[in-house]
């Protein structure tokens, strides 16, 4: 597209139908796929890998250098996930030698002001509400919600279908399919709501709701629930995954609201 009151590198490939706002800076070594949109005042540098139908808001950095000491300017790239949303004024830093990428999912919806540091690794179809913040080799599995001001600490691990309150700090891992809430942050049951609206049947909700209770509410401690979780729980995707993320834990799992 010839946008004469925006700079577009040379070498940067742009689809031939995506429009560019004035006043947008492009750096070299950029892709952007079909049918993407990006607004006045944003920035992409080098390294970005955007796909198609990707909606970029005015004020956006994309793949701007870490804010890591370690880096030395090693190629390193920050890939967007097609159908993707983000919104005003959101930073996205790409990777370092850690994992070589910071990568944002397909369909995600990330709002104004958020940040989403090096090394990331965040799944499908997640909402960050605004001002959420991921620190670095922070990985978010699918359908998470991260509720307005919540603030992810390095290194932790969100899973699939999760929901984090607002202003929560997230300092352990949280498992799948759960809500998140209260300082220090804790189980407080699990995401029922979002499991409905994703097509989960009564039966499956109630399977894993027995697992988080034996895991939260039994004063087991995690190796105890995960035996016993194993040996009476009937082995489904969902059970598995679930001691699955519990064993690869490196942080540790945040605990149940009533542990001390």
């Amino acid at each position: 597209m010839n946008q004469p009151l925006a700079y577009v590198h040379p070498g940067a490939k742009i689809a031939k139908n995506v429009v560019i706002e004035p006043f947008t800076t492009i750096h070299n070594d950029v892709v952007i796929g079909e049918g993407s949109w990006i607004g006045s005042n944003v920035t992409i540098m080098e390294g970005a890998r955007i796909g198609k139908n990707v909606n970029i808001f005015p004020g956006a950095v994309i793949s701007a250098i870490p804010q890591d000491k370690k880096f030395n300017d090693e190629e390193t790239t920050t890939i967007i996930g097609n159908g993707t949303t983000i919104r005003e004024c959101v930073t996205i830093n790409r990777g370092t030698s850690d994992r070589n990428v910071t990568k944002v999912g397909e369909n995600c919806w990330i709002m104004a002001y958020c940040h989403i540091a090096h090394d990331c690794i965040v799944g499908d179809n997640c909402i960050f509400s605004n001002n959420s913040t991921l620190a670095g080799h922070t990985t978010v599995g699918d359908y998470v919600v991260l509720a307005g001001m919540a603030a992810v600490q390095q290194f932790c691990s969100i899973g699939n279908h999760a929901f984090i309150t607002g202003g929560s700090l997230v300092r352990k891992d949280v498992p799948p399919y759960v809500k998140a809430a209260r300082e220090p942050l804790s189980y407080v049951g699990i995401n029922s709501v979002g499991l409905r609206r994703r097509g989960f049947s009564t039966e499956k909700i109630r399977e894993i709701q027995n697992i988080y209770r034996i895991l939260y509410q039994k004063n087991y401690n995690n190796t105890q629930a995960v035996s016993i979780i194993e040996a009476e729980m009937e082995a489904t995707t969902e059970r598995d995954e679930i001691l699955q993320f519990i064993r690869d834990s490196q942080r540790g799992i945040m605990k149940g609201y009533f542990s001390n």
